[in-house]
């Protein structure tokens, strides 16, 4: 059933955009622009699940606030002012504006949804996160899609850019530095990768990362090519453990490592909350 749009959501959107309108602006968006795209943002389909539902509430409770690089990345859910993007030259006021990036957003919907932190990490991270229970292929279209469903944009492997579907060939998105977050027309061309629906739960074999700026690594061993960073604690899933290299850190020694599918990478154990060998996880072959 779509979700009834009501004149308390245009004033909250107009209300965060007053409080969070950074400096630098060459691209105010008029009140009544804000009103509007705040009163087409909602669920606009039927059978998205109570979580997407509320994931979608909270994105759309964000329109009107400034894109910026990097916002939204802090040690918890919630704007933050961004940063310099030096590939883009219309990010130069992202440092004074408080708002989000894409993956920051969606981090920032899905945890006012269901609480916690279920898809921290960029937008890589999210669209390979153990949260995902379902995937559409870019040839499916916006078909399958229900609303709270995670479009993604990028190619060889690489994602670059993660909407919120909000049904009817819509979407909430925070999309470049220089606009601000708001309900686009969904954009199948280009270098559009799939979606994925997200079923955030704590899945036997999901765990949390701990600690900043944590490395994955090709082998079970710290010599081996590095492959992602966690820059902060993010759920992740196991698919086995072994024995390997002893790795000495932040005061531990152990010799367990643990294989994570969606990153086909390897973590030390000392960075997984649990104890040094996981409880229900097999012993890789």
């Amino acid at each position: 059933m779509a979700m009834r749009k009501t004149a308390a959501v245009a004033v909250a959107a107009l209300t965060l955009l007053a409080a969070w309108g950074g400096a630098g602006s060459a691209t105010a968006v008029a009140p009544a622009t804000t009103q509007k795209a705040a009163e087409a943002c909602g669920v606009l389909a039927p059978g998205a699940s109570a979580a997407a539902e509320k994931a979608v509430a909270a994105a759309c409770e964000q329109i009107g606030v400034w894109y910026t690089w990097g916002g939204g990345h802090g040690p918890q859910p919630g704007p933050t002012y961004g940063q310099v993007d030096p590939s883009d030259p219309d990010s130069a006021h992202d440092p004074e504006r408080l708002g989000f990036d894409c993956s920051g957003l969606v981090r920032y919907a899905y945890a006012r949804a269901v609480g916690g932190d279920p898809l921290s990490g960029n937008a890589y991270h999210q669209f390979h996160s153990p949260q995902v229970n379902q995937r559409f292929t870019a040839a499916q279209g916006t078909g399958p899609l229900l609303p709270g469903d995670l479009l993604a944009w990028g190619s060889g492997g690489s994602i670059h850019h993660i909407a919120i579907y909000l049904g009817a060939g819509k979407m909430v998105e925070a999309r470049e530095s220089g606009t601000r977050i708001t309900v686009s027309d969904v954009r199948l061309g280009g270098d559009y990768a799939g979606a994925v629906r997200i079923a955030p739960a704590t899945a036997p074999g999901t765990f949390s990362t701990w600690g900043t700026d944590v490395w994955t690594h090709k082998e079970p061993s710290t010599t081996s090519p590095r492959v992602h960073r966690f820059p902060g604690p993010t759920m992740v899933r196991v698919e086995c453990q072994k024995h390997a290299e002893p790795v000495t850190a932040e005061g531990y020694t152990n010799d367990a490592w643990s294989y994570l599918p969606e990153y086909g990478a390897w973590i030390t154990n000392i960075y997984l909350k649990g104890p040094a060998w996981l409880d229900g996880v097999r012993t890789c072959p």
